[in-house]
């Protein structure tokens, strides 16, 4: 299969194929034509999911509006596109692929596209990720109300994102555990004014113990979706494919009816105060 993916020595995640050539360009077209060939969906199944927790925090936290989101590893924005408009991923794989306007024009075009496709609903959105030119365009396209390339792995949040983080009601991740740890998550509960919810996208061939043992601390209680798995992109190759095979094995994680059918799967975890996860336990809550 080609891919613009090559083998990494230093990825942190079981020589998963190395896709950063793809992760901070000047817009999301390179990013788009790489993974549909590999029917990447994560984001997909995080509109969903998203979606269903903002709404069930609109309905305690009224008194509140609009609702505030941190997603992170926002990449160029494209949970904030799916999450705020009306849009799907097959929407923003079409816009993508297709030829556009170049350079500065490709932002204001997508600024005026994404603006006629707002949400009434929409909450305000705060996107962190390293790649600086990636959320660059997120904010300059108007999916991020405030953007910040900042490497919580390595430093501590400057005072603005700190600031940006004290109201947060929900923080989002579609992946991007493993490359970002516990300490990320220290630094974001360090910043907000109460706990907030947590809604993550993990990898099977990822550990979320250490985050959910740290959000346990917080006072945040982790449910795991059980019985389900979400697909995120089929293997680049064999190579990932028997890699991801072998770190599913050290963790005694079967991959028949899963990752042996060519895919990547993620597991989702909710976590939030005890008593909002007994009044609507993650099963109702997600529901398709």
């Amino acid at each position: 299969m080609a891919t613009e993916a090559h083998r990494s020595t230093t990825s942190p995640d079981w020589g998963k194929a190395d896709f950063e050539a793809i992760y901070n360009c000047p817009d999301p077209r390179r990013y788009f034509t790489t993974l549909q060939p590999l029917d990447y969906q994560i984001p997909h199944h995080g509109q969903a999911v998203f979606r269903a927790a903002t709404d069930a925090l609109r309905r305690h936290r009224a008194d509140r509006p609009p609702l505030r989101v941190v997603d992170l590893c926002c990449s160029y924005g494209i949970n904030a596109a799916l999450l705020n408009h009306h849009l799907t991923l097959t929407d923003l794989f079409a816009r993508y692929t297709a030829p556009g306007p170049d350079g500065g024009e490709r932002a204001a075009d997508d600024r005026a596209y994404f603006a006629a496709k707002r949400r009434a609903d929409a909450v305000h959105l705060t996107g962190i990720d390293a790649a600086d030119r990636a959320v660059r365009y997120g904010r300059e396209a108007g999916l991020l109300d405030a953007g910040f390339a900042e490497n919580l792995e390595t430093g501590r949040p400057t005072a603005a994102l700190r600031a940006a983080l004290a109201g947060t009601d929900l923080i989002t991740v579609t992946g991007g555990v493993g490359y970002i740890t516990a300490r990320t998550f220290g630094h974001l509960l360090d910043s907000v004014t109460a706990p907030p919810w947590v809604a993550a996208f993990v990898l099977r061939t990822v550990s979320y113990r250490p985050v959910s043992a740290l959000l346990a601390r917080a006072g945040l209680v982790t449910e795991k979706l059980p019985a389900r798995t979400f697909r995120q992109r089929r293997f680049a190759d064999d190579d990932e494919q028997r890699a991801a095979f072998a770190a599913l094995a050290e963790h005694s994680l079967p991959t028949t009816g899963k990752e042996a059918d060519g895919f990547y799967h993620a597991d989702l975890y909710l976590s939030r105060p005890a008593a909002d996860a007994a009044a609507l336990p993650l099963e109702k809550l997600v529901t398709d």
